[in-house]
């Protein structure tokens, strides 16, 4: 009798030092949702950052925090069945990496916080402005409209004497047409004509470089887009197999075998969209988050892909790379 006595005595203490939520349930983990048009293997560096990011901050995946990751692999009509299953699952947040992506995430909901790395979101309508976003999609862009004329300017202090570039694009990205727009508003005053050159599906490729070869491209910039991204490397190896320089927008490229790149640093937008997921689930609002543009930029020479071309690059090219493969 006495020992029940003391064990009743026990949990009644025990009850009484716990508030009424901590007695009936335990702490909630949060629960963030990854949306990304292109599967996260084709580009592991950002997916890498992504959560570095998010260990920095003291989210673990599988300890304190759980994401859902969901890809439409390239397959731009999955991205609305993996955006509504997000919303089923009640995430707390939903991280977007790329523009069609965020579009689809918008169309989904309007009540479950966005964090988009993403190309112009004021004007793709997805946010009233860049100080007071206005609604529940915040983050970061990764589009400025010097960074085309920068691209071209590099391209022509490698190849002087180039006059006709080819720019190889997937029009069914949604800032595909801002792309082409910035690239074309840059190229007269360097005296370049841009000879556009659409991909739609896997199968364009060999018929895009036809295409350049026929119109005596004499180097080419292929454009960001899902379809493009999917393919990076093959990209690259058409590019060498037809001796024809490009230069692309993100390192991946470089990475992959291209020959030059100048862009954004992706990983680092990726890494530093952490804090806004990490801001959202300490209670602000999206409406509340100015969104950020890009700070960082870097330009990459492969001289293992110029090798392969022919072409030399100037030692004062080299001297302002921020890496050289070599």
């Amino acid at each position: 009798m006495e020992r029940k006595i003391v064990i009743w005595l026990l949990a009644t203490v025990l009850l009484t030092t716990l508030s009424p939520a901590e007695a009936q349930q335990p702490k909630k983990i949060p629960r963030i949702g990854y949306l990304s048009a292109t599967s996260p293997s084709a580009e592991p560096a950002r997916t890498d950052a992504f959560r570095q990011g998010l260990r920095e901050l003291g989210y673990i995946e599988g300890q304190n925090i759980v994401i859902e990751w969901r890809s439409a692999e390239g397959k731009l009509d999955r991205l609305p069945d993996l955006a509504d299953e997000l919303v089923r699952l009640k995430v707390d947040v939903i991280f977007v990496r790329s523009t069609a992506a965020v579009q689809t995430a918008k169309n989904a909901t309007t009540t479950v916080p966005i964090v988009s790395v993403s190309g112009d979101p004021v004007g793709l309508g997805l946010v009233t402005s860049l100080a007071r976003p206005g609604g529940n999609i915040t983050g970061l862009a990764n589009l400025t409209p010097e960074l085309a004329g920068k691209r071209l300017e590099l391209l022509k202090e490698v190849i002087p004497q180039v006059s006709r570039v080819a720019v190889l694009w997937y029009p069914d990205t949604p800032s595909a047409a801002f792309r082409v727009r910035e690239t074309e508003a840059a190229s007269p005053s360097l005296g370049i004509k841009l000879q556009l050159v659409e991909v739609r599906e896997a199968n364009d490729f060999e018929l895009a470089f036809s295409a350049m070869k026929k119109e005596r491209a004499g180097a080419l910039v292929p454009l960001r887009g899902t379809l493009i991204v999917n393919h990076l490397k093959r990209i690259a190896e058409l590019a060498a197999k037809n001796r024809l320089p490009a230069m692309y927008d993100d390192r991946e490229f470089t990475e992959a075998g291209g020959l030059m790149s100048y862009g954004t640093m992706l990983a680092d937008l990726d890494r530093r969209a952490a804090t806004y997921i990490d801001k959202i689930l300490k209670g602000a609002k999206p409406a509340d988050l100015p969104v950020e543009q890009p700070k960082k930029f870097e330009f990459i020479v492969n001289l293992k892909a110029a090798k392969l071309i022919g072409l030399t690059i100037s030692p004062n090219v080299l001297a302002r790379a921020d890496k050289v493969i070599r």
